[in-house]
């Protein structure tokens, strides 16, 4: 089989052709990956502009460099990360501390694990826990022992002090 030196001639140059234009498109398509991947990684231009640059000119060693150097994490994972840890952090706020110890306690502790300082009181009626400060209970609307339900005004007070007085002074006298 004999070959012709000028199809040889014209298949070496088609091939040639195919190959340029596949690497024209290959280093084209580079750019523009690591331009894309950049703007999702990181928000300034200068940085975006000099990944593209790195890349445009040097081609796949750039596109090397630029995958060792480019930012870990995109900036929505990042945005996830600190979401996440606002969130962890809120959890933990939101967990009361110990009067004694300031130490994180449980919403249903009696007495802190860590000090044994009183956290609540029960209540007598329903036997529900209670905040220290709270004079009736809100559960079942029971005044803690000692307390009135309905609150005396001054006036009330001023007439239990004068009949107070009045009982002294009859006894003064006799």
């Amino acid at each position: 089989m004999t070959f012709d030196p000028v199809f040889l001639s014209s298949f070496a140059l088609v091939l040639t052709a195919f190959g340029g234009a596949f690497l024209a498109a290959l280093w084209i398509s580079l750019v523009v990956w690591t331009y894309r991947d950049i703007r999702a990684r990181a928000r300034d231009p200068l940085v975006q502009t000099l990944a593209s640059l790195l890349v445009a000119v040097l081609n796949l060693p750039g596109v090397l460099i630029y995958l060792i150097l480019r930012p870990q994490r995109t900036l929505e994972e990042e945005y996830q990360r600190t979401l996440e840890e606002e969130a962890l952090l809120q959890a933990l706020e939101d967990l009361p501390l110990c009067p004694g110890c300031e130490r994180r306690v449980k919403e249903d502790w009696q007495i802190c694990p860590n000090c044994h300082t009183k956290l609540k009181k029960t209540c007598h009626h329903c036997s529900k826990f209670m905040e220290l400060p709270w004079n009736i209970c809100p559960y079942c609307g029971t005044p803690a022992p000692g307390m009135r339900l309905e609150s005396s005004g001054i006036d009330d007070v001023l007439r239990a002090l004068k009949v107070g007085d009045e009982q002294t002074d009859v006894q003064v006298d006799h």
